[in-house]
């Protein structure tokens, strides 16, 4: 196999992989080994058929794709290191014509890194940057991570206060009629968070478990 670089411009190169007629037959042949028991032929056994008679019935070129599969994925790696580009998507591939006998020409067409050309870079002034890390700073961060890492527990003998989660059934109403959305089961709520509209969490507080309420908002 022969390598060519055309051109190598606009961060795209350009190349050709020339393999030789004994390349190619050598790739037909193991094409065929590979593929000949997908062939069923009239007086042969399912994969006995030999090469010839299946090309008779399919065509001559029945395996050429599988053996230029076969040249190019080995070749096409090799060709990209010989020529030293740094690809970053798959080739587009042209095959010549192809024919038997003779060598076959691919031309690939591959998109490069961009060439970063680094100017003007030496005796930079950098403004340093001082960060202070108050105390405040470093309780609220363990405050937040105690919270993240915190448990919920059952509370018992006492009322809901402000800060604690409680599991409700709720069922809302309009003017006494129902709306979409205004029911839930098993529905988590910490008081005070906001979750839910202004003055409704407000109204649980200070409510015994089990206690059914009417809230208004």
């Amino acid at each position: 196999m022969n390598t060519n670089l055309i051109s190598k411009e606009n961060n795209i190169a350009k190349f050709t992989l020339v393999f030789t007629a004994d390349e190619f037959e050598d790739a037909i042949v193991d094409a065929y080994k590979k593929n000949k028991d997908k062939f069923s032929i009239d007086g042969f056994r399912k994969g006995k058929a030999p090469r010839k008679i299946i090309e008779n019935n399919y065509g001559e070129d029945i395996f050429y794709d599988e053996a230029l599969n076969g040249l190019l994925n080995k070749a096409y790696p090799e060709a990209v290191v010989e020529l030293d580009l740094e690809v970053v998507a798959n080739p587009q591939l042209e095959v010549g014509e192809v024919k038997k006998g003779e060598d076959v020409t691919v031309t690939a067409t591959v998109q490069l890194f961009p060439e970063v050309e680094v100017k003007n870079y030496k005796n930079l002034e950098v403004t340093k940057v001082a960060s202070e890390v108050t105390d405040a700073d470093v309780d609220a961060d363990l405050e937040r991570i105690q919270k993240s890492q915190a448990r919920l527990e059952t509370v018992e003998g006492r009322k809901t206060q402000d800060g604690d989660t409680v599991v409700i059934d709720f069922d809302g109403s309009i003017d006494g009629k129902h709306f979409d959305g205004g029911k839930a089961e098993n529905f988590e709520l910490k008081l005070g968070s906001g979750q839910f509209i202004p003055g409704f969490e407000d109204q649980l507080i200070g409510k015994d478990a089990g206690e059914e309420v009417e809230v208004r908002v």
